[in-house]
């Protein structure tokens, strides 16, 4: 049975994350409310938004009749500071009070990732925790001014400028970036989706191996033709 994969996200980090296992799959953007709602806890919102993704992309394509042996990827990340989530700063002055919160402590970053077959949902939410260093006035204007922290949860990418902030971290770098691999291989898997580089060595090695009996065929036949 060929199972193809969908990626419910628009995100370019997402989509070279999931790239970089060699998975072969395609996007879709996920049109949901990521408010949060009241009195709701970073890893419930977190793990929430990320299922409302697959169940909005399942149901789009459930309305298609084009469900059948598709599986549907989806996450979600925020930044936590003190149980608060950070969102994404909406000018300088919500950037430099998110900056001041960070600066010089550490804090958490949750992704939640989500997988969907035939409406079946497992998921799976990593906590990681960040540390930075002192974060002067004229570093946060700088870094604002690059353009960087604009449409990033938390003002940030790790990825990125703000790298040079962080002085180490505690748990996913890849789930900070917004996609943790190794949860990301795990779920997959569970839902017959086969690592493709297991695949790929298979592959390989079964290559080599027809190679070899071709070459120890041939060597039987020389020795046969020189007696």
């Amino acid at each position: 049975m060929n199972l193809s994969l969908i990626l419910a996200s628009k995100s370019s980090r997402r989509r070279e994350l999931l790239a970089q296992l060699g998975y072969q799959f395609s996007c879709e953007n996920a049109d949901v409310d990521e408010g949060i709602l009241t009195a709701e806890k970073p890893k419930d919102y977190v793990q929430r938004v990320a299922i409302e993704k697959t169940q909005a992309i399942f149901e789009k394509i459930t309305a298609s009749n084009n469900a059948n042996n598709r599986i549907i990827l989806a996450a979600d990340t925020s930044v936590v500071v003190d149980d608060v989530i950070l969102g994404k700063p909406i000018d300088f002055v919500d950037f430099k009070r998110m900056f001041q919160l960070l600066s010089n402590r550490d804090h958490q970053v949750l992704t939640a990732i989500v997988v969907c077959k035939n409406g079946q949902i497992k998921s799976t939410v990593v906590v990681t925790k960040v540390f930075f260093k002192p974060i002067t006035d004229n570093e946060m204007a700088a870094y604002w001014q690059s353009g960087e922290p604009q449409d990033k949860a938390g003002g940030y990418g790790i990825q990125g400028l703000a790298g040079q902030f962080i002085s180490h971290i505690q748990g996913s770098y890849s789930a900070v970036v917004g996609l943790p691999l190794y949860e990301t291989v795990q779920l997959l898997s569970e839902f017959g989706l086969k690592n493709p580089m297991l695949l790929s060595c298979r592959s390989s090695s079964k290559a080599r191996s027809t190679t070899s009996d071709k070459t120890n065929t041939n060597d039987e036949q020389n020795i046969r033709s020189v007696q």
